[in-house]
């Protein structure tokens, strides 16, 4: 065989071991009607998802009502005995609120002095239109499905489990909050498991929460054998830098238990719409998440769980039929160091052989930092060109459009074609020896800043050993070139499998600004298999065949930018009262008006919002466009001032909010610096640190959103601040009763193109109203 066919046909081994090693995290098949009873099935879990996703089902509707009962009958059937939690609820960090309903069982274990399993889920969907099929139904049917199948098989676990369905995480995992703080079992747990999602689709990740380090979940995690395990602690890193909390976060803080997340992030353009749906959720990945349930259930019901805390923690990574391969963090110096010395060594008799030359070595940084450097400008400055081009993109919040997954295929091959044409004249002139080193040295210094800032992405010194051993065959193997060839490809092969899902990974789960990560990694990875790639004829035509793939991509990305029934166009709109100015608006957040907005906003609405507050909301989104229009005979809701004494220097108030119509959501809000240093929700109040205050208005204005449940619910509260203290409050009377109140003619969206936008305040009426006290 040629050397230019070797070549050829490992670089098509190496392009289908990426396509496998991103394939192969999620189950092929999916569990049918037919499977045991004994047996996890995932079309049997459809069964229930069909039935609570039929509606949006956020805090304070009737269809959360209908659920919240489908869900007691369910674990009734299952011949348990069922508990629910009614708890005022507050989490200070987000300034919410609510009377939180949980629906709760639990299973007796052999060992009553053992500490129990957690299987957790919230079943509330998002405010205001999402369906919550994969968010988080899918997680309340997968623990349904779970456990009906281990009941089927009699046997009686060692320790309880816990059946936890909670309410009001949506609006700041109050539900978990309720349980942590109220209910006697929570002093019980020894480990909670997690099922969240964060999209409809793709790979479950599993992400720990722990106070401590990682190392005992790990192994024991491990010990689990699940069947289609995705994680690794960058992963895991990253997740504790970032705001995205779930109910484990409570747990963990507030109850210092350790727990698993499992959650899926792909297909994130449906997460918190009306596009969260029965029908989009993927039943692969709701198989998936059915696996990890099973082995995990089966395990840590029958292991002890007073034996998880740890102060080391471990660097792991998935391998597909492997698990997750492991080690601890006190070798990641040792690692680093010996990786050091190889290269140095490797590198320092290569040159004394005079295969390495110095000229050479460095000539090899000018195509691998070209690569990045070009690669990453293009898509810094790419997607800001596309965003101005489909202006339709700035109104995805998240950041992930409907064609984002076209657009991460579009900017790799746009990144491989620059990568081939920058290493074309190098690749004649120099040998792959040569040409190695510099991602070597690249990779070195990234793994010195994973050892002093990130070390949980310790794992990124495994693909340098492998690089370190091409180089050292290059050097000094006396073997033909196709040996050559073939090895430098079946050591490469591992890197592919381990790092080329992240170059999806993260503009799925970050949006599409972390395009440039991808375009990186791309090039990290073409530098390491340089061996490979060098020797295949005719690279410029490969840079080409990138370069025409990317633009297709492109292409097919542009036709696919418009809105469909399959790919909607997020639209908002609000009528909202200023009470104080006897004056109403209709506004919306687009910043531009469409077919729905259009017939309320008219052809030339005000620009910008009317007034300075931002309602709280994930991406503190504001008002683009107003309108004034007619006011209408909206009932503001009643203060009524209980109590207002000076007691040393404290001003102590006491006031009541009722409201006067079907209320949502009142959001109170100070329009000056306030420091409470103490305060109240009907009747459950906020603790303070010792000698602290309980929280302040400087930086944040929001001082609560509560959401009511019930019927003739009031919101109660009390605080005190200092005598000196100046109050200039206020209020937000908020309900989702847009399209059914009778004093408007706001008709539904016909257009089967759009739904409402997430994330904000919509499809609502609102009264502002100042409050004087």
């Amino acid at each position: 065989m040629k050397t230019n066919y070797t070549a050829t046909i490992s670089f098509l081994i190496l392009i289908f071991t990426i396509y496998w090693s991103i394939s192969s995290l999620l189950p092929s098949k999916i569990s049918d009607l037919n499977t045991p009873k004994t047996e996890f099935s995932t079309e049997r879990a459809l069964i229930h998802l069909k039935e609570i996703s039929k509606k949006p089902h956020y805090v304070g509707t009737d269809a959360h009502t209908t659920v919240r009962n489908y869900l007691i009958n369910a674990l009734e059937n299952l011949g348990l005995q069922v508990e629910t939690q009614s708890q005022i609820a507050i989490n200070k960090d987000w300034r919410s609120a609510v009377k939180a309903k949980n629906i709760m069982t639990r299973i007796k274990g052999t060992d009553a002095n053992s500490k129990a399993l957690v299987l957790l889920a919230h079943y509330d969907s998002a405010v205001h239109s999402s369906y919550g099929a994969s968010d988080a139904g899918s997680g309340v049917v997968t623990i349904l499905e779970g456990i009906r199948a281990f009941l089927e098989k009699g046997q009686k676990a060692k320790n309880d489990i816990i059946i936890i369905f909670t309410d009001a995480e949506e609006i700041g995992l109050l539900g978990a909050a309720a349980f942590v703080k109220h209910h006697a079992w929570a002093k019980d747990i020894g480990l909670v498991l997690n099922f969240e999602a964060r999209g409809t689709g793709g790979p479950s990740y599993m992400l720990l929460e722990t106070n401590g380090g990682n190392q005992q979940l790990i192994k024991a995690f491990n010990s689990a054998k699940s069947k289609f395990p995705v994680a690794n602690s960058l992963m895991y890193s990253i997740y504790k830098m970032l705001p995205n909390d779930t109910d484990l976060t409570i747990f963990r803080e507030d109850g210092n238990l350790n727990g698993i997340n499992f959650a899926f992030i792909d297909d994130h353009y449906d997460y918190h719409t009306a596009q969260d749906t029965y029908e989009n959720l993927d039943k692969n990945t709701l198989e998936q998440q059915g696996s990890y349930l099973t082995s995990m259930l089966s395990y840590f019901a029958n292991t002890n769980l007073e034996n998880l805390d740890s102060d080391a923690d471990n660097v792991y990574f998935n391998f597909p039929k492997l698990g997750l391969i492991t080690y601890p963090f006190s070798w990641i110096i040792f690692m680093f160091i010996l990786g050091a010395i190889l290269f140095l060594g490797i590198t320092f008799m290569g040159v004394q052989k005079m295969k390495l030359t110095t000229p050479a070595m460095f000539a090899g940084f000018i195509p691998f930092l070209g690569s990045i450097f070009t690669s990453s400008f293009l898509a810094i400055f790419g997607w800001k060109l596309l965003k101005i081009l489909h202006p339709q993109y700035n109104d995805i919040l998240h950041g992930f459009t409907y064609n984002g997954h076209l657009y991460i295929a579009a900017f790799v091959a746009l990144t491989l074609a620059i990568a081939f044409r920058f290493y074309q004249f190098y690749f004649k002139k120099y040998s792959a020896a040569n040409l190695l080193v510099a991602p070597l040295f690249i990779w070195g210094l990234i793994n010195l800043l994973v050892v002093i800032y990130l070390r949980g992405a310790a794992f990124f010194i495994l693909p340098v050993y492998a690089a370190l051993a091409t180089l050292a065959m290059l050097l000094f193997s006396k073997r033909s070139r196709n040996f050559k060839i073939i090895m430098s490809m079946l050591l490469g092969l591992p890197t592919l499998v381990v790092f080329a899902p992240l170059i999806k990974m993260f503009p799925v789960g970050l949006g599409l600004k972390m395009l440039v990560i991808s375009t990186v990694f791309t090039v990290l990875l073409f530098g390491l298999l340089v061996p490979t790639i060098k020797k295949i004829r005719n690279t410029k035509k490969l840079s080409f065949l990138f370069l025409g793939l990317g633009i297709l991509a492109l292409i097919s990305a542009s036709f696919k930018s418009t809105y469909s029934e399959l790919k909607k166009q997020p639209t908002s709109l609000v009528y909202i009262i200023d009470a104080d100015k006897e004056q109403a608006y209709f506004a919306s957040y687009e910043s531009t008006t469409n077919e729905y907005s259009k017939k309320f906003l008219g052809e030339d609405p005000t620009k910008g919002s009317f007034n300075k507050h931002v309602f709280d909301s994930k991406y503190k989104t504001k008002f683009k466009l107003h309108k004034k229009t007619t006011r209408v005979a909206l009932e503001s809701p009643l203060i009524h001032k209980l109590k207002d004494t000076i007691v040393a220097n404290q001003r102590q108030i006491h006031f009541q909010i009722i409201p006067q119509r079907k209320t949502n959501r009142m959001e109170l809000i100070a329009n000056n610096s306030i420091y409470f240093n103490s305060f109240k929700i009907n009747g459950e109040p906020l603790l303070k640190k010792e000698g602290d205050f309980v929280f302040d208005t400087k930086n944040r204005k929001t001082i609560v959103s509560y959401y009511i449940t019930e019927k003739d619910e009031f919101l109660d509260i009390e605080f005190s601040i200092p005598l000196t203290q100046k109050l200039d409050l206020v209020l937000y009377d908020t309900a989702f009763d847009l399209f059914t109140n009778n004093l408007l003619n706001v008709k539904p969206r016909t257009n089967k193109a759009t739904f409402p936008t997430p994330f904000v305040v919509n499809d609502a009426t609102i009264i502002k109203m100042k409050i004087d006290l």
